[in-house]
């Protein structure tokens, strides 16, 4: 299956100014599968070292952890020779094995012809403990997120009609209405199946939606053992009530974050580490309130303010345990999640594409559910589950900021009016 980051690779890979690479994300967003495919294609041999599988491993770095002393051992353990910019070297499950972190620092100052690239799933976490030395600027560092809607619809094999939605978004003209419905039913889908790859190849191959609904229980079943494995005892109830309230609050009107829904009486205090450990795990995402739309909008974030999204539309549905043809048909019993489910989707989609989202809020409750930085430009985000788009924020929002133009994704075609591009829901993997 085409990942997208198999692109940033091989810019890496020819790189004067490579460094070892610390590619990190949350569990099963294919990581290993993605390094392993891109050093089988770009390299003459690849040597993977697994700090989960094969945990004496860890012992080769306790001593020395010199590239000299390390590449002869490594070599002897892969079972093949490590040589300079021809070899792969892999280390996975890395967040085991502090001093392999460590050693990316010797690797980039005395050995940078050999090409590193370090996966872990839960290395936002680890290197946030105080015992990690962390290689500050020896490294460099990407983030893996699921599959987006346009990596999902070229695994089911739609290239041409991606190709067809990006032109009709670049020129603003509506896709055909006979495409324009399939491209819909698509997008449904993708809230299914989502974007973890093993659910999408599973969905390809059998079309199977109960064999999905399995891997993805299980993949929630290993986030729940990370939250006890890798957190500290106190912290661990708490973190599994906030993930396990975050579908709650989504299915309210108003889905920003509210401590009381988790715990009666429920304070910041009480659940901000359990919070951080969500977000640095790479499990959801945080989205804060702006309270002035300015450059640069991080500067004017509320941090009491902020909603809470899951890293996966299929694992959001799997979590609320929503049929996969309530979802599909858009069935009235979802009323009260279409809003929450439709915003955590587009949140997964800006994310990926490499947007920090906000939302904005004004004094008499006008709401516009995203702002971002796109080409220097602040541009506010309109967001409808159906193709009912009256927005009287979005025109709070215009009249008060004068944007150089707003987007609008709703279920309607393509076009452009009044300032505001409208984009269809299955697009804004476009933007």
């Amino acid at each position: 299956m085409y990942r997208k980051i198999m692109s940033f690779l091989e810019i890496w890979k020819e790189s004067s100014h490579r460094k070892p690479l610390i590619l990190q994300g949350a569990r099963q967003v294919g990581k290993t599968y993605s390094v392993l495919e891109f050093g089988r294609i770009h390299y003459e041999n690849v040597a993977y070292f697994n700090f989960e599988t094969n945990p004496k491993l860890a012992e080769t770095f306790a001593e020395n952890i010199s590239p000299d002393y390390l590449i002869p051992i490594l070599s002897h353990i892969a079972g093949q020779t490590i040589v300079r910019e021809k070899t792969l070297i892999i280390f996975d499950e890395v967040q085991l094995c502090e001093r392999a972190l460590t050693s990316l620092k010797y690797f980039c100052e005395d050995a940078p012809d050999y090409h590193i690239i370090v996966a872990g799933s839960l290395l936002g976490v680890a290197v946030n403990r105080t015992k990690f030395s962390f290689p500050v600027g020896k490294v460099d560092m990407k983030t893996l997120y699921p599959m987006d809607m346009e990596e999902f619809m070229l695994a089911l094999g739609e290239d041409a009609l991606v190709e067809q939605i990006k032109e009709c978004f670049r020129t603003d003209t509506p896709l055909p209405d006979a495409l324009h419905d399939t491209a819909m039913q698509l997008y449904r889908r993708y809230l299914v199946v989502g974007g973890m790859p093993e659910c999408v190849m599973q969905f390809a191959q059998t079309g199977d939606d109960i064999l999905v609904r399995h891997t993805q229980d299980t993949i929630l079943a290993s986030y729940l053992n990370d939250m006890s494995k890798y957190n500290n005892l106190n912290e661990i109830k708490k973190t599994r009530l906030v993930y396990d309230n975050i579908t709650v609050q989504l299915s309210r009107k108003n889905t920003r974050f509210q401590y009381k829904l988790v715990k009666k009486g429920g304070r910041a205090s009480e659940f901000e580490n359990a919070i951080e450990w969500l977000c640095l795990s790479g499990i959801v995402s945080q989205v804060f309130r702006v309270e002035q739309v300015k450059k640069p909008l991080e500067n004017y974030r509320d941090i009491d303010a902020f909603k809470i999204y899951v890293s996966d539309p299929g694992l959001l549905a799997a979590k609320k345990d929503l049929a996969a043809d309530d979802i599909l048909y858009m069935t009235e019993e979802l009323n009260d999640f279409k809003g929450g489910l439709t915003e955590n989707y587009v949140n997964v989609q800006l994310v990926i594409n490499g947007y920090r989202t906000y939302y904005w809020e004004s004094e008499r409750g006008a709401e516009i559910d995203f702002v971002i930085q796109r080409a220097g430009k602040l541009i506010p985000i309109e967001v409808k589950s159906a193709d009912n788009t009256k927005a009287k924020s979005l025109k709070v929002y215009m009249d008060t900021y004068k944007p150089d133009y707003a987007i609008k994704l709703s279920a309607k075609n393509f076009g452009f009016a009044n300032g505001k591009k409208t984009v269809p829901l299955y697009a804004a993997f476009c933007i």
